[in-house]
């Protein structure tokens, strides 16, 4: 295991500037501070830590109630963590906190020796940047640096079950298709909305460029797109995930729109809540 002697000698400073920098003294700068962290963090340094420790990074992603999808997912890998005898930490993050440390330097400041991140979005300063180049055990939730083998990534077939709405609508006389998603900012969207054109075309079915929205916001983006898809002639909507779809099940009961009669609605990842929607939403199940 790497000593502070180690690090020092690596980046030809003293013993107690690398003391200083990693417990964030004053008269350390900040660059010197980032390079004894990412020093650190490359070389294993734990400090005095005995412990195991690993954290869940949380960005963009519901996880406090047991109706947001990240709630079972934190719950589970907590659970097997702790029966490895692992201490985890769950830590939400915006992306403007990457701006501001190094994730090997977050890692190593806080004895982290790797971590499971939720939400992440493709223009994430560590998606674009450091990623690629860590040596820190890392799991992307839906999202994949194929380039980093310290980077695993897991998730489910998103191209599939959205292979399987499409057909599953298809088989139920629908033709007018529409497409209601979220930004395109993680792996897993993309496939899943790339997943939906194939799907059509296997089917025989033109897509409507007029019955596609996408957007950032859940009820600003349904507010906006749902009478378009309806005038257009839409007779179903698939959705990129259960929320955006109980959104549009919420306008569709405010314009005195009948769910399945006058619209037919499919989300993705089988939301508890979805369950007791009236009539309960149907959805693409995660395993």
């Amino acid at each position: 295991m790497a000593t502070l002697n180690d690090i020092a000698a690596k980046l030809g400073i003293s013993k107690s500037t690398v003391s200083k920098g990693l417990s964030n003294a004053s008269d350390v700068s900040e660059d010197l501070r980032k390079k004894i962290m990412e020093v650190a963090a490359e070389m294993g340094y734990s400090g005095r830590r005995t412990q195991k420790r690993l954290c869940v990074l949380v960005e963009n992603m519901g996880y406090t109630d047991p109706n947001q999808f990240g709630y079972d997912l934190i719950a589970g890998f907590t659970q097997l963590a702790s029966a490895e005898g692992w201490v985890v930490d769950v830590v939400p993050f915006v992306k403007e906190d990457q701006e501001n440390v190094s994730y090997s330097g977050f890692m190593a400041r806080h004895g982290y020796q790797g971590a499971f991140l939720l939400g992440f979005s493709l223009v994430d300063p560590w998606m674009q940047g450091e990623f690629h180049t860590a040596q820190i055990p890392t799991v992307l939730y839906d999202n994949r640096i194929p380039q980093n083998s310290y980077m695993a990534s897991v998730g489910c077939d998103s191209a599939g079950g959205m292979e399987a709405a499409v057909r599953h609508l298809y088989e139920l006389g629908h033709r007018r298709i529409g497409l209601l998603f979220s930004e395109l900012d993680s792996y897993i969207i993309k496939d899943r909305y790339d997943a939906f054109f194939c799907a059509m075309e296997r089917c025989g079915l033109e897509v409507d460029p007029e019955l596609i929205g996408v957007g950032y916001f859940m009820a600003e983006t349904t507010h906006k797109y749902l009478p378009k898809l309806i005038e257009r002639g839409a007779t179903a909507i698939l959705c990129s995930d259960d929320t955006r779809a109980l959104a549009v099940y919420t306008e569709c009961t405010d314009r005195s729109l009948r769910v399945p009669e006058d619209v037919s609605i499919i989300g993705f990842d089988d939301l508890p809540i979805s369950a007791y929607m009236n009539p309960p939403l149907t959805t693409i199940r995660q395993n």
